[in-house]
């Protein structure tokens, strides 16, 4: 097989390239390990950027997301017992984020790729990258017990940490960087209705705890635990009961409890690979960075890399120029590491540390008495929380 462009990864990032270089006009092929079930059924973030949404829309998928999807306009901190809210729409120039779920990206990605009839290889196991130092670079795969092979000429490793993409890279040129954080994140997904219609951050003497949704029915939950923490410890009842013990009041006494429809525990790490590109292939998304939840930026940070990477590969076919993919790996760095330090900034502000104790509550706690009365501090937040701009 030939194509243009192969991608590596069916998920949104994969995804979201593969239809922005459609709407190009280029060719491209996508494969992945998983099943399309299984790809559907990963429960991920639910926070877009303003610069995702318009990257969706861009893509004509964005349909949906404005019909079913929530715009937000502020978000909540919790601290000493009572909320302070963010107004991210007046301290940003008129900027918002909207709730709607990867899963729901995904599926709107998926659905328009089949109804244009454009290739998707499900279910390809044993997938390698070839010369890709060279400017024929292939991509093997096995399915049904076939070898099969893709000739192109770009790879994009959109197949997130654990993917063969950067795994295929020489160690001696890659750098990384990673930080692991002693905790992790209990989650919870309910079909009930959200405890506020903004998300609620909350710093407690027992620990992060973060209020989010999915839709006006649906939920999702944390609670941060320790890294050793096992799930199965965790009944339905004992996770609502810690989570309304980190709630104000009025929060506690609106907190709808259900059966949960997922639950698990998230680990935080911050993890970043340098550079993005190598001859060409591209990585992009987790393939090249993770950040901890706590800032909202893993989908929409992998949403600016493939909005870099498809005006790159657009100005390479159009314009025969490789400006755009010489200077992709260095555009989006500059990008991801001021998400990394936002969402590191943001995590430190939230969590309690094993090792800070009661000093280091009452500095988090002077912080953020400071952030919420400060309009320069709150601004600085509002900017990075809906989406720094590409540049």
């Amino acid at each position: 097989m030939r194509t243009q462009v192969a991608i590596i990864g069916a998920g949104p990032s994969g995804l979201l390239l593969a239809q922005l270089l459609y709407k190009a006009g280029i060719d491209a092929v996508v494969v992945e390990r998983q099943s399309p079930d299984y790809v559907l059924g990963r429960i991920r973030a639910g926070v877009l950027e303003q610069i995702t949404m318009d990257l969706l829309d861009q893509a004509g998928v964005g349909q949906r997301m404005h019909a079913e999807g929530l715009p937000h306009h502020g978000i909540e901190l919790l601290f000493k017992g009572a909320r302070h809210r963010i107004d991210l729409q007046g301290l940003s120039g008129g900027k918002q984020v909207m709730v709607y779920g990867q899963t729901e990206v995904t599926r709107d990605l998926m659905q328009a790729r089949a109804a244009e009839g454009l290739t998707t290889i499900y279910e390809a196991r044993d997938v390698t990258l070839h010369d890709f130092d060279s400017t024929n670079p292939k991509v093997r795969y096995t399915k049904d017990g076939q070898t099969h092979e893709i000739s192109c000429d770009f790879i994009a490793g959109c197949d997130g940490y654990h993917g063969v993409s950067r795994a295929s890279v020489p160690q001696d040129k890659l750098h990384t960087y990673e930080k692991v954080y002693p905790f992790g994140w209990l989650g919870v997904l309910a079909d009930v209705p959200p405890v506020s219609h903004e998300l609620i951050y909350a710093n407690t003497p027992r620990g992060f705890a973060l209020c989010s949704m999915r839709s006006a029915t649906r939920s999702r939950y944390y609670v941060q635990v320790p890294m050793e923490e096992k799930v199965e410890n965790w009944s339905d009842d004992a996770f609502w009961n810690e989570l309304r013990s980190r709630l104000d009041p009025e929060a506690a006494a609106n907190l709808v409890t259900g059966p949960s429809l997922e639950k698990s525990i998230a680990p935080l790490r911050s993890f970043v690979a340098e550079p993005m590109r190598f001859g060409r292939l591209f990585l992009a998304g987790d393939a090249a960075h993770i950040v901890p939840p706590t800032g909202a930026k893993g989908l929409n940070l992998a949403a600016s890399d493939v909005g870099y990477l498809s005006s790159a590969l657009a100005e390479f076919y159009r314009e025969k120029s490789d400006v755009g993919i010489d200077s992709y790996s260095e555009r989006c760095l500059r990008r991801v590491w001021k998400a990394e330090r936002f969402s590191w900034w943001f995590t430190s502000l939230m969590h309690r540390f094993p090792d800070t104790g009661e000093f280091g509550q009452k500095i988090q706690e002077a912080e953020l008495d400071y952030l919420v009365n400060s309009t320069a501090a709150s601004t600085s937040l509002a900017e990075n929380y809906v989406g720094l701009p590409l540049v």
